[in-house]
């Protein structure tokens, strides 16, 4: 049976408007993200389908505000670990000689932040979970996590330009059948909320 996977990435934060590392740290939407969120819904058909978060609260409180109703939240949904770079700056980390901080372009699936987590460990958590789903599903979710959905999707293997770019308030769909993944159109932008 075919599952249709909506991914949509949470909204600001002031680590992500301060280009810090954010990682499994939870650092809450910040105040202009949660009045921009609350004039945005979900569009049909995806306004009743089955909702998933992170739970961490920066991607369930997008997806309570986005579908007014809570999401059913799965650890396999927080984000990468970022271990020692938690909480850095990637320019600054990329400014330093002494560590081996790489563009996402040139990571490949095994590249590994010290004590943090690979796309390929991601990989294994979230290929599992997305595969035993049936029908429609929104999961409000992270960067890192939609990356590796949408590479495990396209055959991106994280060596050169991505094939996507992940905007916020736009639904990145993927469909699911007997184990072959592939992406179902263009992102869907959220829609205005009705007063």
């Amino acid at each position: 049976m075919t599952a249709r996977l909506a991914l949509l990435r949470h909204g600001h934060t002031p680590w992500n408007r301060a280009g810090q590392i954010q990682g499994r740290t939870d650092i809450a939407l910040d105040p202009e993200a949660v009045t921009q969120l609350s004039r945005l819904r979900l569009p049909p058909p995806w306004d009743g389908a089955h909702l998933w978060s992170s739970p961490l609260s920066r991607a369930a409180d997008t997806a309570a505000l986005v579908a007014g109703r809570a999401a059913q939240t799965d650890a396999a949904l927080i984000e990468m670990n970022w271990g020692d770079w938690e909480g850095l700056k990637g320019a600054d980390l990329k400014a330093d000689p002494d560590v081996t901080y790489l563009d996402i372009e040139q990571w490949g699936w095994d590249y590994t932040p010290p004590k943090g987590e690979s796309p390929a460990a991601l990989r294994d958590r979230l290929v599992p979970w997305a595969e035993a789903l049936r029908g429609d599903h929104v999961a409000v979710c992270h960067i890192g996590v939609m990356r590796v959905l949408l590479a495990h999707a396209t055959g991106w293997d994280f060596d050169g330009p991505a094939p996507f770019a992940v905007k916020r308030n736009r639904l990145f769909v993927i469909e699911i059948d007997d184990g072959t993944w592939s992406v179902s159109g263009d992102p869907v932008r959220l829609i205005e909320a009705v007063p």
